[in-house]
């Protein structure tokens, strides 16, 4: 052979040993992944065929992909849910063991700890996050120091750079908003800068500093309009071979609730799901956008919610013209019950996954990292992702073994219950929320101190079994312990986690 020739072929082959992940990029696809905010399972119509609300654009998603019927939150609210879905651990291992951060609260993302947007970002993506945010960053004092809580709005020093927000955690780009939107500061971030200093208070349930431009209504419009203009803008790199995350955050139809005009009386219902069709336009303006720059085909595109439906939906109004937004779960968000955590969860990936297919594995949504790793096709370090479970080969349709051996839910005051196969455990005699027996009622001191209930024959939780098979609650209880001592749910070697976990804390008398 000729020398050049053979010198030539061997350059090429170093090059393509030593950046595998560059060339091997052209391969992966695009990810698009839509968190809605405060969505229940029973306001998507496909997976609620009696539901009163029109969700065309999620239902045209689900049609042309695979609709999960048993996809769960981390928790059943915001800031733990959200940590869950970035790092793949679940909520109660971090320092938060039980509500949400506010809008000035400090980083919870641990240094060092390996997230979603970092892993892409090593095999090539352009990552992006837009939308409400909700794991704290460090916003600076004019005195030195970081601010901890809605005492120090004032102090805080608007014109200089926020540290450990979504820019420094592995997103290239981030445009939106610190906390729920009904949390100050009301202002909004783009990469680690506010775009305007607040001036005034405004009001939207929370009062505190705002931009004087500042008004919730305009939110979910520009996130929109971000979005759409951010796959406008990476389409000719994506088609060239260089893959996208984007991490689209929504800030609706959470509280305050505020449709626009063009949506506001379109359901015929009342305003809560009036919120929800226009999250299902800005579903539909996202695929648009995608289809306009041939970007459908090489996209793969999840649709979720971080946990259940708020009763600041209304319920007994929707109930009474016949719209049940947690479906036929009991309980909605910050309870332990089923419409706390069961989400709707819709994945489209053309060309893998078989369209209108219907998944009934147990999945959680700290399984988002595993199964990008799948993706990938690279191995996660043993200190990352402890809990998070690759759900490809459900999407592939390559298995119908369940993939997960449980799964682990968390209420807002910190309750436990774990899920194996039928049975589900719930180490509280309440609802750990929001719904009735809330804890502390006196009806709570009448109830058994522990829940156990079969799904496959009682998906509403009403027959509580705990008399009945001691033998399950032992056999549940003890792999919960399990979990929480080896600092894993996945195989691998123990790791810590951050600070003690006390999984009857809320329940002492629950031994």
């Amino acid at each position: 052979m000729n020398p050049q020739i053979c010198s030539l072929t061997g350059l090429l082959m170093s090059a393509l040993l030593l950046c595998p992940d560059k060339l091997a990029a052209r391969d992966f696809p695009n990810i698009v992944y839509i968190l809605a905010d405060d969505l229940g399972y029973g306001d998507v119509q496909c997976l609620n065929p009696e539901g009163k609300i029109a969700t065309p654009h999620i239902d045209r998603l689900a049609a042309a992909g695979m609709i999960f019927t048993d996809a769960h939150s981390s928790a059943s609210v915001c800031t733990p849910t959200r940590y869950g879905i970035l790092t793949g651990r679940y909520n109660w291992r971090s320092r938060l063991k039980s509500g949400v951060l506010g809008g000035f609260s400090q980083r919870l993302i641990e240094p060092g700890r390996l997230t979603v947007p970092e892993l892409l970002k090593k095999h090539g993506y352009e990552t992006a996050c837009l939308g409400k945010w909700h794991l704290g960053m460090d916003w600076p004092l004019k005195e030195g120091g970081f601010a901890k809580d809605y005492d120090e709005a004032w102090k805080v020093d608007y014109t200089r750079p926020i540290r450990n927000g979504p820019t420094a955690l592995g997103f290239d780009y981030y445009f939106g908003i610190s906390a729920s939107l009904d949390m100050p500061p009301y202002v909004f971030i783009e990469n680690d800068r506010t775009t305007g200093v607040p001036t005034v208070e405004k009001k939207w349930i929370r009062q505190g500093p705002a931009h004087a431009d500042f008004e919730a209504i305009d939110v979910l419009p520009e996130l929109t309009r971000r979005a759409v203009g951010f796959i406008d803008k990476q389409a000719a790199k994506s088609r060239a071979g260089e893959p996208f995350f984007l991490y689209v955050a929504l800030t609706a139809p959470h509280t305050p609730i505020l449709p626009v005009p063009e949506w506001q009386g379109k359901s015929g219902l009342n305003d809560y799901a009036d919120f929800v069709g226009q999250v299902d336009g800005t579903v539909g303006q996202v695929l648009q956008a995608l289809e306009r720059n041939s970007l459908k085909e090489s996209t793969l595109v999840t649709f979720t919610s971080d946990n259940g439906c708020s009763p600041a939906a209304k319920f007994q109004e929707l109930a009474a013209k016949g719209h049940h937004p947690s479906q036929r779960f009991r309980g909605h968000k910050a309870d332990i019950f089923e419409g706390g955590h069961r989400v709707p969860f819709i994945v489209r990936w053309p060309g893998k996954i078989k369209p209108g297919s219907v998944s009934h594995q147990l999945i959680c949504l700290t399984d988002f990292m595993a199964t990008c790793a799948g993706i990938l096709g690279t191995k996660l370090p043993n200190d990352a992702a402890e809990d998070s479970v690759s759900f490809l080969p459900a999407l592939l349709g390559k298995t119908k073994r369940p993939l997960r051996d449980a799964v682990v839910h968390h209420s807002i005051n910190g309750s436990f219950s774990i899920r194996l196969g039928k049975w589900k455990l719930e180490l509280c005699s309440d609802s750990g929320g929001w719904s009735a027996p809330k804890p502390g009622s006196p009806e709570t001191q009448r109830l058994p101190s522990i829940q156990l209930y079969d799904l496959a024959r009682d998906i509403g939780e009403t027959n509580n079994l705990l008399s009945k098979h001691p033998e399950v609650v032992k056999r549940l209880t003890k792999t919960l312990e399990k979990y929480v001592s080896d600092g894993r749910s996945t195989p691998g070697s123990k790791q810590p986690n951050t600070g003690k976990v006390e999984i009857w804390k809320s329940n002492p008398r629950g031994k």
